[in-house]
Order: C-alpha cells, then structure tokens, then sequence
C-alpha cells in the first residue's frame, strides 16, 4: 500500500496552473488548493467584484472536489481569504460561500488579506474532506 498522496487535476479548471488542485492522502483526507476566480484560460473572473468572484471560487473549488471523487458535503474544513477593505467585504463572500455550500455547514476561517496571487484576484477558498478508500 502506498503511503504517498495522489495528486488530481481537473480538466475543468486552468491548465497552467503550477500545482495540482487536490491531493488524496492515504488515509482519505483530500487536501485542495485555494480554488481562485479563474476561467479555464487562467484569467480572473470578474475583476471588482466580490461576490461573483466567490461564487467562481466556489465553483472551482466543486471542480477540484468532483476531480478527485469528493463533494462539499464531503468537506471538513475550508479557509476563505478576501482581499477586504472593510469588514463587510468579508461578510458579503461569506453568504456566497455558506449558500453555495449549503447545508453542507464545515467549519472554517475566514480570513481578510492585503492581495492574493493573481491581479485583481479577490477571493481564495481551500478545502480539506474526507473520502472513502477503495480498499486493496
């Protein structure tokens, strides 16, 4: 039985991205990168915009997750990042990320930041789950 992680990437989401967007551990714990507002040409979505852009991120996130044979029901944590001037900045991704993930209700943290890696790049969200094993 291998101890190493298996690394997954869908073929949804941008290409050249320099990781892979999920891994599996052994033991069944799925370990996402921050799934960012880009479209499949690695451009950020809706520069300006918070709520549009988490609601991409979401949808990435969902891309990631399916890749790798997992869904939001499935998470047991996530971490939000916002580019945030204010407080309600962090607030308004908030209800797109708790209503895209619903009922699913993992814990999680969020987190107001300076910047993130992309220009105009605005949310980031991470999730770990936890799936099955096939057994073998």
């Amino acid at each position: 039985m291998s101890r190493r992680p298996t690394f997954v990437s869908s073929p949804d989401l941008f290409a050249g991205a320099p990781y892979e967007y999920a891994a599996v551990a052994p033991a069944g714990t799925l370990f996402t990168a921050g799934a960012c507002p880009l479209d499949r040409d690695g451009r950020v979505v809706s520069p300006g915009d918070h709520e549009a852009q988490a609601r991409a991120a979401v949808a990435n996130l969902r891309a990631a997750l399916r890749a790798a044979g997992a869904d939001v029901h499935d998470l047991v944590k996530t971490t939000v990042y916002v580019v945030a001037r204010e407080r309600e900045d962090l607030v308004r991704v908030w209800r797109v990320v708790e209503a895209a993930l619903a009922p699913a209700r993992p814990p999680s943290t969020l987190l107001g930041v300076s910047f993130l890696g992309y220009p105009e790049q605005l949310v980031e969200i991470e999730g770990i789950a936890s799936i099955a094993q096939e057994d073998g």
